[in-house]
């Protein structure tokens, strides 16, 4: 339960704290005081969409804390554990910052949080029925959810849609890859045409530059045997031996020549080397027509692959060729790849049908009951001849499973139809108000906030909805905004909201607590408005009297 709020620079709210009891908690108000920023705040707090146009004029920041008592509320516990978040002996402290900038920091017990965790958190903590929500009763979606609720089928729902997006995942997985093998057939010919033709080739790295050296030589051999035959004609081997000799006669005399002798030879062996290189040169000259043509053959192949795959060096080529292999062997193999895919569909299909199946006959099961169970509370308002059926329809397969949910409703007990084609806002809010007292029996949510849920309603109806709302504030901690006094004059403690306009001309809303004859003033300004007659005042001490 809540046990205090905190509201600091929101919209028309300066500075503002609230310690709430348990039970039943009145909230009245003239039109535009304030009582929807109240519920704004609060759903700013539990992790509601924001706007900076919040934040009060002037401010830099907005903030809103509550503290909850959420002792023996072990899903709570656990979740603030997994967060490694402080359990406090059951108190838990939540605020939220919204800076001008935009940005928004969350806590938890003084710990910082991300938003999605404040999210997760809320439904734990408080359920708030908006306005709006009524509306939500005729969406099929909101019916599904609050039949699986009812018959405790949340966790198999959940199960149940995660498993539809498994299903999903895989079949288009399956859905691609046979597109994409369709692709790899229509061309596997023409690639494995092209992987042939570079694999009968047999190229090697270099080769290229090898073979444009080889021609050259072949186009110009005779020249080049000519040449080298001439070089190594004027072989000077013998003449340097001979003088040699004679210098190594006149060391003997002169030892001045003997470096000269020695240079001499050194130059003769060189010589001798240079000359045995040009013959070995010329014999390797070969004049060969058929030589020629195999390179010439091998070097046109080579230049046409060139061309043909826009490759400039034969290791570009060879590139080709191992990703055409990689090509060819993938359409080989995908067909296995297909069939694997397809059992695990199958597979995935298979466990989502069971866990459909298990919706559908939890829905069966719980759809009578919980329609009669809304037919006895519908009597207590007032609509003893109503008639609320639960359709569990066949539907499209879907994250839901296969179930669509229709709720009809008849105010004569006759030809009962969809609820949003005749049902009155009056009974729709009474409807919204039965469904809400059967969730808060079976769902652990220590607060319940309705905002206007009485909307449409008056007189003895309205005193039946209010002897309602105060039943579920004896087991729970129940926020009415209201404007009817049969209400109002059931809770166990009464704010009232009020709009002030200062001296410099600024609105701002403030709320403070009733009793006794303040309270009295205030269910007799919702019976008779701006003007409280004596009448209305006695009206006003009987509805107290009464409660």
């Amino acid at each position: 339960m809540i046990r205090s709020l905190h509201i600091e620079n929101y919209v028309l709210i300066d500075s503002l704290d609230i310690s709430f009891p348990e039970g039943l908690i009145i909230i009245t108000g003239q039109t535009g005081a304030g009582k929807s920023i109240l519920l704004g705040a609060l759903s700013l707090l539990l992790g509601a969409r924001t706007d900076v146009s919040h934040i009060s004029d002037g401010a830099e920041s907005c903030v809103v804390e509550a503290e909850f008592d959420i002792d023996g509320n072990l899903e709570v516990k656990s979740l603030l554990e997994a967060g490694d978040i402080e359990w406090d002996n059951g108190h838990v402290i939540l605020r939220r910052v919204l800076s001008r900038s935009g940005r928004t920091r969350s806590f938890i017990n003084d710990s910082p949080v991300q938003a999605s965790f404040v999210t997760g958190l809320a439904g734990h903590l408080v359920d708030i029925h908006s306005q709006h929500q009524s509306l939500l009763l005729t969406d099929s979606r909101y019916q599904l959810s609050i039949l699986d609720r009812y018959a405790s089928l949340g966790a198999e729902a959940d199960r149940c849609r995660q498993l539809w997006l498994e299903l999903q995942h895989k079949e288009k997985a399956l859905e691609e890859l046979r597109s994409k093998v369709e692709r790899m057939s229509s061309d596997y010919d023409y690639n494995a045409s092209l992987l042939a033709s570079l694999v009968a080739a047999r190229l090697n790295p270099g080769e290229l530059e090898e073979l444009e050296e080889e021609q050259k030589i072949l186009s110009n051999a005779e020249e080049i045997k000519s040449c080298l035959l001439k070089a190594s004609e004027l072989r000077p081997d013998a003449s340097l031996k001979e003088s040699g000799r004679s210098l190594s006669r006149l060391a003997g005399y002169m030892p001045s020549v003997n470096p000269l002798a020695e240079r001499l030879e050194s130059a003769r062996i060189e010589l001798a080397d240079i000359f045995d290189e040009l013959e070995h040169l010329q014999e390797g000259v070969d004049v060969s027509e058929e030589r020629m043509e195999q390179v010439d053959q091998r070097l046109s192949l080579i230049y046409s692959l060139l061309k043909k795959h826009g490759c400039s060096t034969v290791e570009e080529l060879i590139s080709v060729r191992d990703r055409l292999e990689a090509l060819v062997g993938q359409s080989s193999t995908a067909a296995d790849d297909i069939i694997d895919l397809e059992n695990e569909v199958a597979s995935a299909r298979s466990v989502w049908n069971e866990s459909a199946s298990a919706l559908h006959a939890g829905r069966e099961a719980a759809a009578v009951r919980f329609a009669s169970e809304v037919t006895s509370a519908l009597a207590r308002l007032e609509l003893e001849r109503s008639v609320f059926v639960v359709e569990v329809i066949p539907a499209a397969p879907g994250p839901s499973g296969t179930d669509s949910v229709s709720f009809r409703f008849s105010s004569t007990g006759t030809n009962p139809v969809d609820v949003a084609k005749c049902a009155s806002g009056g009974e729709i809010s009474r409807i919204m108000l039965c469904l809400k007292s059967m969730m808060a029996g079976f769902e652990a949510v220590p607060t319940l906030v309705f905002d206007e849920i009485d909307t449409g309603v008056s007189g003895s109806v309205a005193d039946s909805m209010g002897a309602m709302i105060c039943d579920m504030g004896r087991s729970m901690q129940v926020i009415a905004i209201t404007h009817l006094p049969q209400v109002a004059a059931k809770g166990d403690a009464h704010f009232v909201v009020r709009k002030d306009i200062g001296s410099d001309g600024t609105a701002v809303s403030t709320v403070r607590e009733v009793r006794g004859q303040d309270r009295t003033m205030e269910i007799a300004r919702l019976l008779s408005g701006a003007t409280i007659t004596p009448q209305a005042v006695a009206n006003a001490e009987a509805l107290l009297l009464v409660d």
